[in-house]
């Protein structure tokens, strides 16, 4: 039995990840999530069996499904796939749609969007968002309207959607949280927004929730949810989830050997299998990140992602304070009187940006490197350029990983004190 008591085991955590033993510490989770050991067994189980026929097995129970005789066993791995991300983000296997990365796929419904923006029809896109999301939803003969983001705290307000939606709009797309300040984006609230007032569909990268918090597509009023899997620790696989099937025959065919009405339709060449049996273990993993989890899969990730945020609550808090507290460092979206007195308060994914005035990001990045620290300097973003980033000399952002603990924060914080 568990009981209240009980707090995410961190340690037995640390032990799923057998690359923690090469003595550096990784924060930097938001460029490249360490790889958990289930991982890269499925991954290379499927690499050598993703030719070999499956063996049959009676089918029984009611539940259970006759095998194809002859059916190669790396079809099952993109079925396999199919489901974990259902099951991930709360929709259904027929519903999701699977790609190499998440560029192609939003360039694959870009294509597949021209029958509904037409001329007299507009796009809300986010000033926030990544460029090379935003980019594939400009080249139409539809209009474009931007929601801006808040420069003090990289929050994205939501009452602004009230007057950039309306009867035209077709298509609104968000980020579910910033990739690098961490502010999540009232995804549900602006949904309900966009529905009252129009037929929009809304997009909505999960990417960098979706390591942290259990996803909802229908609480969130999501139609289509994207999300890769390297950030959660999987292979470099990305994927859509459609809020219905329904959606699929008003999309132009990208593939155009696939039936109307299912999800292949949007998926252009062949997948990588090796690759797709990384996805299911990823997922399973972090639906394990609570031993004492029990029922389906979708259960035991929503059990597992209430500890996870619990404790990275905690973590992201201390981390926030220690890094606060150093009079030479600036956090962006954080310190400074734009952000506000109740900026700490903001829900935010574990995810911190961070410069130190007069020293370059490269500097400090090459610094906490030598005291065996990995993190990242900031890749060029809209949000990052606008809070004066680039100006100062770039910025360093820290991504946490279900495996780092306060030791590692505190290393972080000795680390950026001497740089004073």
């Amino acid at each position: 039995m568990r009981s209240d008591a009980m707090v995410f085991d961190v340690a037995r955590v640390r032990g799923l990840y057998v690359s923690l033993s090469d003595g550096w510490t990784y924060l930097n989770a938001q460029e490249n999530a360490q790889v958990p050991e289930k991982v890269s067994t499925g991954v290379a189980m499927a690499f050598r069996t993703a030719a070999s026929i499956a063996m049959l097995e009676p089918a029984t129970g009611s539940h259970s499904k006759s095998q194809l005789v002859g059916q190669q066993l790396g079809i099952s791995q993109v079925e396999a796939a199919r489901r974990a991300i259902a099951d991930l983000v709360g929709a259904t296997p027929e519903r999701v749609v699977l790609g190499p990365n998440k560029q192609m796929l939003m360039r694959s419904l870009a294509d597949a969007l021209r029958p509904i923006l037409r001329p007299n029809t507009s796009v809300v896109l986010c000033r926030s968002d990544e460029p090379t999301t935003t980019q594939h939803f400009q080249n139409f003969d539809a209009s474009v309207m931007w929601a801006e983001p808040d420069l003090g705290t990289g929050e994205l307000p939501a009452w602004q959607f009230s007057r950039l939606v309306s009867g035209s709009t077709r298509l609104v797309v968000l980020p579910a949280a910033h990739r690098l300040v961490g502010t999540i984006t009232p995804v549900s609230e602006i949904s309900d927004t966009v529905h009252s007032a129009s037929r929009a569909w809304v997009l909505v990268d999960a990417s960098a929730i979706a390591p942290y918090r259990s996803i909802d597509m229908e609480i969130m009023g999501a139609d289509i949810i994207a999300v890769e899997c390297a950030p959660l620790g999987g292979p470099q696989i990305a994927a859509l989830a459609f809020r219905d099937t329904t959606m699929f025959p008003r999309l132009a065919a990208v593939n155009p050997l696939a039936p109307h009405d299912s999800a292949q339709k949007l998926e252009l060449g062949a997948l990588p299998i090796g690759l797709l049996g990384g996805v299911a273990p990823a997922i399973e993993h972090l639906a394990g990140l609570d031993e004492y989890a029990r029922g389906t899969r979708r259960t035991r990730l929503t059990s597992s992602f209430a500890d996870l945020a619990h404790y990275h609550y905690f973590l992201t808090h201390h981390l926030v304070e220690s890094l606060h507290g150093l009079g030479n460092v600036h956090l962006l979206g954080i310190s400074g009187e734009a952000a506000g007195l109740g900026v700490t308060a903001i829900d935010r994914v574990p995810r911190v940006t961070f410069l130190v005035p007069g020293v370059s990001a490269e500097t400090v990045q090459q610094r906490l490197m030598a005291n065996g620290i990995v993190t990242s300097v900031s890749p060029h973003d809209p949000l990052l350029e606008a809070m004066g980033a680039g100006e100062a000399g770039g910025s360093v952002t820290v991504g946490l990983s279900p495996f780092n603990t306060t030791h590692d924060i505190d290393q972080l914080t000795r680390a950026l004190a001497s740089l004073a």
